[in-house]
């Protein structure tokens, strides 16, 4: 059987898992694979076509992609599968597609994913464990995976041959029993690891810090999603640093739009600053979305989200908020959100900069103005290929 696996045109940083493994699984079965990001044309005609998707929001080019390889290809069996294709069935089914995966594909799980396919990808993306402890309901997981299950070990198996790092998909890796093994493992083969959904910080003992500061890892990712659970991220972040990590490398996601509003938001911010982290904001999108921030909250007004956004931009970097000098004190001077977020015109030019709003200078000119000088430029560098 010729088998098309196509990625639809939409932004994505990661390399289509899913299809990567459905190519190893039809490889077993001697079948021909090609995969292609649409437009593209194939190389032959396919008997079956598998199309992935990804988050609701971004459902136009998963039907575009459907459609026109239909058109192309009418007798082939056309199957769509993905994360909107499981939390919007229904919706999917009016792509036209001939079959639609609600879910894994059992029979491709197990499979190392095809990454000969991505040459230019150099990481190796696995789920040690699928599922949640956590029942948040902002998050797809209970939906899609439901509770813990397919606990992974001996993880030097799954690694692809030559790639040097392990990007660790797992939902709540600390809340599955099979974490100590895994950090041991990691801890052995030496190999960089990015825990990319984030470590529960719940769940973030010494016993965890401890093993992480043995491992190899450009950031550590935490979750601040409501203000309930501040001492817990205090703690998190605090034993981390006391076990030699570098509080510069802790990323916080930071949801709002969510059940807070904009002085909760304001706070939890402020926090992780002043804790010497950096707060990452994560705008809540409703699961079936089919329209990406149209969303607002009874809690929050367009206005105030928009503040945010415009922030993001001019006062952070790479969307977060970084938790150099300038920007702590700009938030522990202010008593409200819309003080801590606003945007205040330059008083006098400086570093050759002419009087102007915050609003209007580029980013570039705004770095050694806002914090002073090279060696802050430095430092933001070094945030944008870690967030990057």
């Amino acid at each position: 059987m010729r088998v098309l696996l196509v990625e639809p045109d939409y932004y994505t940083r990661y390399p289509p898992l899913g299809l990567l493994k459905l190519a190893s699984y039809h490889r077993a079965k001697n079948d021909t694979v090609e995969l292609i990001r649409a437009p593209a044309e194939p190389t032959q005609p396919p008997d079956r076509i598998y199309v992935t998707s990804l988050f609701t929001y971004a459902w136009r080019p998963v039907h575009e992609a459907v459609r026109s390889y239909k058109d192309r290809f009418p007798r082939a069996d056309v199957r769509l599968g993905g994360i909107y294709a499981s939390l919007l069935p229904e919706h999917a089914r009016l792509s036209g597609a001939d079959h639609v995966q609600v879910g894994l594909v059992p029979e491709a799980e197990s499979h190392m994913p095809a990454y000969d396919l991505v040459p230019e990808w150099t990481s190796t993306i696995l789920f040690a464990s699928r599922g949640c402890i956590r029942r948040c309901g902002f998050c797809s997981v209970p939906k899609l995976e439901g509770r813990p299950s397919e606990l992974r070990y001996e993880l030097e198996r799954f690694i692809y041959p030559g790639h040097k790092k392990v990007i660790l998909w797992d939902n709540n890796i600390l809340g599955n029993p099979n974490w100590k093994p895994l950090f041991d493992d990691i801890i052995r083969l030496g190999i960089e690891v990015d825990f990319n959904q984030g470590l529960d910080a719940r769940l973030l003992t010494d016993e965890v810090a401890e093993r992480i500061s043995h491992m190899r890892m450009s950031s550590i990712r935490l979750a601040y999603d409501y203000i309930g659970i501040r001492p817990a991220v205090q703690a998190a972040v605090s034993r981390l640093r006391e076990h030699g990590a570098s509080t510069r490398k802790v990323i916080v996601y930071t949801l709002f739009d969510y059940v807070d509003d904009p002085e909760n938001f304001f706070h939890r911010v402020r926090d992780l600053l002043n804790w010497g982290a950096v707060s990452y904001p994560m705008r809540f999108e409703p699961l079936t979305s089919l329209a990406k921030n149209q969303f607002v909250s009874p809690h929050w007004t367009a206005e105030a989200l928009t503040r945010v956004a415009k922030a993001r931009r001019v006062l952070g970097f790479a969307g977060a908020f970084p938790p150099y000098k300038g920007l702590v004190e700009k938030l522990n001077a202010s008593g409200t959100f819309d003080e801590a977020f606003s945007l205040r015109p330059v008083q006098k030019e400086r570093q050759g900069v002419p009087q102007n709003t915050l609003s209007e200078i580029s980013e570039e000119t705004l770095v050694p103005i806002t914090y002073h000088g090279s060696g802050r430029l430095r430092k933001v560098k070094d945030w944008r290929k870690m967030l990057a």
